[in-house]
């Protein structure tokens, strides 16, 4: 037992020492190596230094706008962007560029519902010796109950409610108005629906309401599709002359009617006439459900 121990303690502080001597080697040969942002330095095969583009930014929030006219979490997402895409990409000031619509990205969302959560576990009261504590379920279970209407639903008004109970928690600063913080987390709260809304009914029975919340529930990454390509969340694409972004796997576009000598992409104030509200919903729906198609077409080979 003794030995055998002893040979594990060996194999374990051999790959320790191993995993030492490949940081030092990285630390001594990328010591005098300058990458320039949005890139890091790598060590190759062959034991060189190689710049490569960073594999993902911290998750810090201090939103800038780039030359490019899109919003970037922070000034590394927009130096790796800049890399991956081989395009020269400046910062054009801080902030989210102007005329920009708000939206909910997966990172906002994702946020907003680990805030909530935070205060939530606050709330937990351990049993006692002569009380009973209340978990994690009783505290959503009483919030529940103070918001539902009677239908033993909550829809996104009473959801709404329900988060703000505790704004000074859940405040999201992601603007630099008030409004569009405001509106942000009214399209987040929409966004904590769809989580697990099993009958897309916009609505959250407890059970649903629970599973959105649950701490240990690790929310998946929904794609947007286009046609036989995938973007991943915050990606733009263009469709006739309209902008769209992805945002937790439903595409955000700009509503405007395209003429036929109109460029693909025009920010003027006379682009186009606005659409009515019912061609708009109608187009979107097109496209989401184009989306959908494709998911399933993908589920359905997986199984084969």
């Amino acid at each position: 037992f003794i030995l055998r121990s002893a040979s594990i303690i060996h194999v374990l502080s051999g790959g320790f020492c191993r995993f030492q001597q490949e940081t030092q080697s990285k630390s001594k040969v990328c010591a005098n190596v300058f990458c320039g942002a949005g890139r890091e330095c790598a060590v190759n095969e062959k034991g060189e230094p190689s710049c490569l583009c960073i594999e993902s930014c911290k998750p810090h929030k201090r939103s800038v706008c780039g030359s490019n006219g899109k919003t970037y979490r922070n000034h590394c997402e927009l130096h790796r962007d800049a890399c991956l895409t081989g395009l020269k990409i400046q910062v054009a000031h801080d902030g989210h560029c102007k005329g920009t619509d708000v939206v909910c990205y997966a990172a906002d969302r994702n946020e907003l519902r680990t805030r909530v959560i935070q205060w939530l576990q606050t709330e937990v009261v351990p049993d006692g010796w002569f009380v009973k504590g209340s978990n994690f379920s009783d505290i959503l279970l009483k919030y529940f109950k103070s918001y539902d209407n009677g239908d033993s639903q909550l829809d996104s008004s009473e959801l709404l409610k329900f988060i703000q109970h505790n704004e000074s928690v859940v405040e999201l600063q992601s603007y630099a108005d008030q409004e569009s913080n405001n509106l942000l987390r009214s399209l987040c709260v929409d966004a904590l629906i769809e989580l697990s809304d099993e009958n897309a009914d916009w609505k959250l029975s407890f059970d649903e309401f629970l599973n959105c919340l649950k701490p240990g529930f690790n929310p998946p990454e929904k794609k947007c599709a286009l046609e036989d390509e995938t973007f991943e969340d915050g990606a733009e694409t263009q469709v006739e002359c309209n902008r769209c972004v992805c945002a937790c796997g439903n595409w955000v576009c700009t509503a405007m009617t395209c003429t036929d000598n109109q460029p693909a992409v025009d920010d003027s104030a006379d682009a186009g006439a606005e659409m009515t509200e019912e061609e708009w919903n109608l187009r979107v729906a097109e496209l989401n459900k184009h989306q959908e198609t494709v998911e399933k077409m993908k589920a359905s080979t997986k199984e084969a």
